[in-house]
């Protein structure tokens, strides 16, 4: 049995039954595993080729079953995944090693039934693939485009209806597109010029980013985890689109900040740089696990200023009101403008736990700015490209809060101004992760 295509398997059910993380869970095996280089890809590609399919790979295994995918025991159905994958869409590798390796699999978690059964599916798919072909033509474009990417249908009916076919083709195209690792340097530590001659010196490939001024893409790099640089804290692990919000709140040192769902602390830290490590900042959140790892950043990048409490968003303007200089409401969202970083997350989201957060943002939004002083910044912000989550929440917010304004907004991005009262980026115009910033002023 190949070790590989096992450890493999086994990220596919801690991700498809545990509900893991594919990064995490892909972190873990690779841990715990003795791979060489190429092995080490060849698990990747597997295992997030794989996860990013599920839904694609499900629908075409129910063309050779005679019962529901659900219903097939959990380790047989990822492993039928992981050979459908390979067959369809891993050219190199042929589809003969792929079918017998996966009933080796099969040997090991199934039992004789399911060995056969295995078998006879992989073998049925490679001998009939027309059986799997994608509905096509008048009325199917949608559901061809879902299915050839590796979308929900019902996601890619919502982009297609709110920004048209190919605005919601270009989107899907982008979000499995690799990831490059994007930096950003700790400007209380070093420069990013420094940092840039640092991170060749440990091996890494990398250029500026044309986002942010202390911005950094590797596009190739050894494991984050061995890189000294990392650990001596001269850089935090942020997405580009991420690095605008800070600039956005514009902190001063010295002032009295609040990041009411500060988790897990990219944006808190980076506004700490910006005030110099001078000043405050209350950063809440409702899990002690992620208020630890804000607070082991802040070590290691040598930030004092960040009290960190176990604070529910919706009780910042009781806690704090009328105290803050600025408040940053990053609010809890369907994440659908970063989905090409989190695989897995494609397929743990639907429309009506979608409908159901703009209330709750609402509701974080109006506490938050209880906590604002007068002529303070109140910044609304959050990682999705949908509009009941974006504009909506921010335009019902000022309709009952005369006392805020909105900013130009675009104005206070660091390195690619423009002049937006709302800065929404998008995958496919920006090149960026899909990101929404709101910059609201109390009078």
């Amino acid at each position: 049995m190949d070790h590989v295509r096992n450890l493999a398997v086994r990220v596919l059910s801690e991700v498809n039954e545990e509900g893991a993380y594919a990064n995490v869970a892909l972190a873990r095996n690779l841990r715990k595993a003795t791979l060489s280089d190429v092995d080490r890809r060849f698990l990747t590609e597997l295992a997030y080729g794989a996860v990013k399919a599920t839904g694609t790979l499900d629908w075409m295994i129910r063309r050779y079953v005679n019962r529901p995918v659900r219903k097939i025991a959990p380790m047989i159905r990822n492993i039928l995944r992981l050979g459908f994958y390979q067959i369809f869409y891993m050219d190199k590798v042929p589809a003969s090693a792929a079918c017998n390796e996966c009933v080796e699999l099969a040997k090991k978690y199934g039992h004789p039934g399911t060995v056969k059964f295995v078998n006879a599916v992989l073998r049925s798919a490679v001998r009939e693939p027309e059986k799997c072909a994608f509905p096509h033509g008048k009325g199917h474009a949608t559901e061809e485009l879902a299915l050839s990417s590796f979308h929900p249908q019902w996601l890619v009916k919502r982009w297609v209806k709110t920004l048209g076919y190919d605005a919601a083709a270009a989107i899907c195209a982008f979000d499995n597109e690799d990831a490059m690792l994007s930096l950003r340097t700790n400007t209380l530590k070093t420069t990013r010029e420094a940092l840039l001659t640092r991170l060749q010196a440990e091996g890494a490939d990398v250029t500026p980013s044309v986002w942010a001024p202390e911005g950094i893409l590797c596009t190739s790099h050894g494991a984050l985890d061995t890189m000294v640089s990392l650990a001596e804290g001269l850089f935090q692990v942020q997405d580009e689109s991420s690095m605008q919000v800070a600039h956005v709140v514009d902190p001063q040192p010295g002032e009295f900040v609040i990041d009411c769902c500060s988790a897990p602390g990219g944006k808190t830290t980076h506004l700490a740089a910006l005030m110099r490590n001078e000043g405050r900042i209350v950063a809440g959140d409702i899990y002690e696990h992620k208020l630890a790892r804000i607070d082991e950043n802040a070590r290691r990048l040598g930030i004092r200023i960040i009290d960190t409490e176990l604070l529910d968003a919706r009780d910042i303007g009781r806690r704090f009101a009328g105290q803050a200089d600025r408040v940053l409401v990053d609010a809890p969202c369907s994440g659908l403008g970063v989905l090409r970083r989190k695989p897995d997350a494609r397929w743990k989201k639907n429309e009506e736990d979608i409908k159901k957060l703009p209330q709750l943002q609402l509701d974080i939004l109006a506490s938050a700015a209880e906590a604002v002083k007068p002529g303070g910044v109140l910044v609304y912000s959050t990682c999705t490209i949908d509009r009941a989550e974006n504009a909506d929440v921010v335009e019902a917010f000022l309709a009952t809060h005369d006392t805020f304004a909105l900013a130009e907004t675009g104005t206070f991005l660091p390195a690619k101004p423009r002049k937006e009262r709302m800065v929404q980026l998008y995958p496919h115009v920006d090149g960026t992760d899909g990101f929404f910033i709101a910059r609201m002023e109390r009078k």
